[in-house]
């Protein structure tokens, strides 16, 4: 009989922290709490308004866990869903500034000139045509004959 490899799951979800907490979504709740910890400050030691402190403190670390763990839908026919479709809201938000900082503008059209039909009506009269069509044709070069 011959053997074969069957992999093995021991480091399934190794990098889980609590169950729902990855590595990347746990900094950001971290950094969402903090900027909601100044807030907190700010409403809760200042102001007196402890609870309103709290409260702008969890939802700054729940926006900072859903930036980190919610992926965009890849379903539908939107521009948007085609070109970030799969890719989580931190990744497009990135590559956002990165293209931002970036500078350069991407056009798929060639810029022209618009014509200016006054002048090409001018080199394009009648007289002009008529006069072309009847002049008789001279050569300028002497080592050609002429036919009679």
């Amino acid at each position: 009989m011959a053997s074969y490899y069957i992999p093995s799951n021991n480091l399934k979800g190794e990098s889980r922290i609590l169950y729902i907490f990855t590595t990347k979504s746990l900094l950001f709740t971290a950094g969402g709490a903090f900027i909601g910890l100044i807030f907190y400050f700010i409403f809760g030691v200042l102001l007196g308004l402890k609870p309103l402190g709290i409260g702008i403190m969890a939802i700054l670390a729940l926006l900072g866990y859903a930036i980190a763990t919610i992926k965009l839908p890849a379903s539908g026919n939107s521009k948007i869903a085609k070109n970030v479709g799969g890719d989580s809201i931190d990744d497009v938000i990135v590559r956002y500034f990165f293209f931002k900082k970036n500078k350069k503008v991407y056009t798929y059209a060639v810029p022209r000139k618009e014509p200016d039909y006054a002048s090409v009506a001018d080199n394009f009269s009648m007289d002009k045509i008529i006069g072309n069509l009847t002049k008789a044709k001279t050569s300028t070069n002497p080592n050609t004959k002429e036919e009679k």
